[in-house]
């Protein structure tokens, strides 16, 4: 990891230096002597730092001299970041510099007398501040001729890797008559009468499949029929009782509960399992203090019969220590199903040649596996992007297979080597991003979008010609989830993809940064701190307890640049003063759902600060107007604040600032400014102001320059009338090409229509939601956005005729809700008759309707009578027209609520291939279709899989 940390120094070195020539400026002198050495330094020892990257794995020595070296890049990386820091504030025009009497003579620190004493300081200090890294660095630097070091040109460059999806299809082989004795075990009776509930444990090496096992049977049809509650909680080290019994809790009422106390807490689960067959599944056990366990057990009795409780765990004296009453021994998997595994992965998507070519060489490799299903996964995603056969024979032959001086208390050997290998064959700055994770605890989900600007926070990530940071950081993460570094996949929406690592790739991360990235909780805490010297870790999570007051003795991490704090503890906002004074070297700070009423104006010396992530803060009341003296900060999420009226006033001094959150928070309105940070990548809410804000409040104008804006966007509060057109048209939304998402909130105004027009979006746009649009016709531009996926009309109260929506090309979902529209007319289709169209002779036109169209919703359309369209089928020739009309041929869900005047579906959306049709609140279809009623047309929607009617709360579900 040491390589990628020298590459940006030397980079943010040769930069400051040139920035401080071109911008005619000397905020530190006296100093070239020592940058001319740094960067000789440097550069001598990166030429050999790939080889001692790869020794220090089994060689101490070599270990120490990287970490020595570690630290000095980090103690420069801060000093130089000062430095950059002091040049963009001097461009700003910093408060304290820039008074009307001393513009004319800032532009050379030579003229020191006319600035602030504490400026002076602050620039002297940096300059010591290099003169001290440097000697450091000069020291190192010597020392590394006593370990023979060689060239290793190790690749920087990506390599191709054949697929990027992230559906996380687990690959099961060789388990059949396992997980058939475990869903066996789990719906079987029990002869054991010593308590209640019956465990079984599933018992092998890290790495064997144990949780995948667990997981099959979990989300087995039979099990999940059989039990009324179903649990999972990964419990791994240490065993903490009130968090388990939290995380129970949490599942079975569906809700965090609100309880610190153990007692209480298992009194509570005591109760909510009392009566019900449950299954508890209790993943990566490792305590074999009886007593802990003890006391949990006792809860967990009272259930109905039948309930289980199902263990995974790598030792067999915990199996016996919880009393299981039946252990299944996972064994290795043979070398046939380890190279059928490797070979889903290895040749995924590779031609039949290149299989025949490879497929002797990648048997030998697959050997290697040694019977654990993950090292065969991993050794797969490494050979996925290897072309060549001697790259495969390189990985066959490569020195680290002989590799045995592991620590095996941390790792297991046998995936240890694959892991090191996959992980050696990445860039060096791709590996720094994986490492980074080890921060966060086992089993703890992660964002992607949230990973990749802490990612650039950290500086990890830089922009190329052909990509900004955020791109980069998306390659960095296919590239590691398709090396298998990420698993346990959910996508709840494109921008919000969330995965965890195996519990065993997590210990090689922390074997490879051990000392740097640190997780305590309440347990561990002060072991956990003595065992690691608090003052080098660089990344800390901390997982505290309600009751658990915040530890002083963190102010020792003087150099910690991630800190993620997990608590409730209310006490938490007394304590951030000092932290902010203490560690001053802070990159990203994760206060998120914290009990914070206020950030502290002390957070203003943390001018390194990147990422701020005060997320569901829900009793946050205010932002110091210090926090805009972050130049640096990149990322701010105040969501779900809801506590939280307004943002500092001076926000449009953050002008490095590249993603701004609020949705969900209290925020009123944007400040002015706004206009001034033209980095900005996400602005997910932009508010109209209203209630006496206006003068502090940034209108539409401001969004003209702010063209980096993507993702979503939502426009909430729009007023007509034509100077709010005239701003609406400056704001230029057709030139944010990477919006892909738009929402626009009107006020029911009449005048709507006016100012809609000007709000054209890009023609890329894919997601379109207008709400409470008073105008009486939607937008001549709507028509142009032929890539648009989703549209959602909603509470237009005056619009009575839709567009022809049938010819939006890749629409596939579509909501009407709470609109005037009396008929769903040929109009509406796009199959009018075109006056203008012309058939040759004998020819007959295709036309498709809605041709993608998998998702329809019509909600509260009071006034519809008419659905035209009975008595035409899908693909049927048009007597009339010569043409054959096929009209939404991939509907899947039909979902009709609330419009009680409708009279009948037309014959093309019976004919439709739905999988889903459900009626509410309709009583005349309900009265045609419904079967209670011996509807007159049943038979014509009684083929569909899935139906349901629900006439106003009686409901019936029919199942085909």
């Amino acid at each position: 990891m040491a390589a990628a940390l020298l590459s940006p120094i030397l980079e943010q070195l040769t930069r400051i230096v040139a920035q401080e020539v071109q911008e005619e400026v000397n905020l530190v002198v006296g100093v070239e002597k020592q940058v001319d050495k740094l960067k000789s330094n440097l550069l001598a020892i990166h030429s050999v730092l790939e080889d001692a990257d790869r020794k220090q794995v089994k060689d101490e020595a070599v270990r120490d001299w990287v970490n020595k070296l570690k630290d000095v890049c980090y103690d420069m990386d801060d000093v130089l970041d000062e430095w950059s820091s002091a040049i963009l504030r001097w461009k700003m025009g910093d408060a304290e510099e820039n008074t009307p009497s001393q513009q004319k003579i800032r532009c050379s620190f030579l003229g020191f007398p006319c600035f602030c004493f504490n400026q002076v300081v602050r620039r002297r200090d940096i300059a010591l501040k290099i003169k001290e890294v440097c000697e450091k660095l000069d020291e190192i630097a010597k020392e590394k001729a006593m370990y023979g070091f060689e060239l290793y040109r190790a690749t920087d460059e990506l390599q191709r890797i054949t697929s990027t999806s992230l559906v996380d299809e687990s690959i099961v082989s060789g388990r059949d008559d396992e997980r058939e004795a475990v869903v066996s075990k789990l719906l079987g009776e029990s002869s054991q009468e010593a308590w209640d509930v019956y465990a079984i444990s599933l018992v092998g090496l890290g790495g064997i499949g144990k949780t995948t096992l667990a997981q099959l049977a979990f989300n087995d049809s039979e099990v999940t029929a059989h039990f009324e509650k179903k649990i999972w909680v990964c419990v791994s080290d240490p065993f903490d009782e009130v968090r388990i019994a939290k995380a129970i809790l949490e599942q079975l009422e569906g809700r965090a509960p609100d309880l610190v106390e153990l007692q209480s807490l298992l009194q509570r689960v005591s109760e909510s399992i009392k009566g019900k067959r449950f299954l508890l599944v209790l993943d990566d056990v490792w305590t074999e203090n009886h007593r802990q366990w003890e006391q949990l057990k006792p809860s967990l009795t009272g259930s109905a019969p039948g309930s289980r409780i199902l263990v995974t765990t790598r030792k067999h004296s915990v199996a016996t220590m919880m009393g299981t009453g039946h252990r299944i021994n996972i064994e290795k998997l043979s070398d046939e199903i380890c190279r059928s595994i490797f070979n889903h992965v290895a040749f995924q998507e590779r031609s039949k040649d290149e299989r025949e070519r490879l497929t002797d060489i990648g048997d030998k490799i697959a050997s290697k596996c040694k019977g654990l299903p993950l090292a065969a996964k991993v050794l797969g995603g490494l050979m996925q992007s290897k072309r060549t056969r001697e790259e495969w024979e390189r990985v066959f032959c490569s020195e680290l297979w002989g590799l045995d001086e592991v620590d095996r208390d941390q790792v297991e050997r046998g995936i240890f080597l694959p892991l090191l290998l996959s992980y050696y064959d990445l860039p060096s700055v791709v590996r720094r991003c994986f490492l980074y994770c080890a921060m966060f605890p086992k089993d703890y989900e992660m964002r992607k979008y949230e990973l990749v600007k802490m990612w650039i926070a950290q500086g990890y990530l830089k922009e190329t010609s052909g990509a900004d940071m955020e791109a980069v950081g998306e390659q960095y993460f296919q590239v590691l989830a398709a090396r298998s570094f990420f698993q346990d996949f959910k996508t709840y929406d494109q921008e919000d993809i969330r995965f965890k690592m195996h519990d065993i790739v997590h210990d090689f991360a922390q074997y490879m940064t051990k000392n740097e990235c640190l997780t305590v909780n309440v347990n561990n805490l002060r072991g956990a701190t003595m065992e690691t010297s608090i003052e080098r870790v660089r990344h800390l999570s901390m997982m505290l307890s309600n009751e658990t007051s915040f530890p002083v003795s963190i102010h020792k991490a003087k150099g910690l640049r991630s800190l993620l704090i997990d608590t409730r503890d209310p006490s938490l906002g007394a304590a951030l003063p000092d932290l902010f004074k203490q560690l001053t070297c802070i990159r990203l700070l994760n206060l998120s759902r914290s009990s914070i009423k206020e950030i502290p104006n002390e957070v203003g010396k943390l001018i390194h600060l990147r990422h701020l992530n005060l997320a569901s803060c829900y009793q946050l009341e205010s932002l110091p107007e210090t926090m805009c003296d972050l130049c640096n900060l990149q990322s701010l999420d105040v969501t779900w604040c809801d506590s939280l009226m307004e943002l500092p006033n001076a926000i449009g001094k953050l002008i490095k600032l590249r993603h701004l959150w609020i949705y969900g928070s209290g925020v009123a309105f944007i400040p002015k400014g706004i206009e001034r940070i033209t980095c900005l990548r996400t602005l997910d809410v932009f508010t109209m102001c209203g209630g006496g804000n206006e003068s502090k409040a940034a209108n539409l104008r401001e969004l003209q320059n702010l063209n980096h804006i993507g993702g979503s966007l939502k426009i909430w509060n729009l007023r007509g009338g034509v100077e709010d057109a005239s701003d609406a048209a400056e704001a230029q939304l057709k030139n944010k090409k990477r919006l892909r998402c738009l929402l626009l909130a009107f006020d029911y105004s009449r005048q709507n229509d006016i100012l809609i027009e000007a709000l054209r979006p890009p023609s890329d746009l894919e997601n379109l939601t207008i709400s409470r649009y008073g105008g009486l016709h939607l937008p001549n531009w709507m028509m142009t956005l032929t890539r648009l996926q989703e549209l959602k009309l909603c509470y237009c109260a005056n619009l009575e005729v839709l567009p022809p929506l049938g010819r939006l090309p890749n629409l596939e979902g579509l909501v009407l809700r709470s609109l005037k529209v009396r008929r769903l007319d040929a109009g509406f289709l796009g199959i009018e008759k075109d006056e203008n169209a012309s058939i040759n002779e004998g020819e007959i036109a295709r036309v498709t309707a809605f041709p993608k169209l998998k998702e329809l919703e019509i909600w509260y359309l009071e006034e519809a009578e008419e659905w035209d369209g009975i008595g035409r089928r899908v693909g049927e020739e048009d007597a009339n027209t010569t043409s054959i009309i096929s009209i939404m041929p991939q509907l899947r869900d039909l979902i009709i609520e609330n419009c009680p005047l409708l009279r009948a579906l037309p014959d093309y959306v019976l004919a439709a291939p739905l999988r889903e049709l459900d009626i509410s609140r309709c009583p005349i279809l309900t009265n045609r279709y419904g079967e209670e009623e011996m509807g007159e047309d049943w038979q014509k929607i009684s083929h569909i899989p899935n139906i349901c009617f629900d006439d106003y709360g009686r409901k019936t579900e029919l199942f085909n």
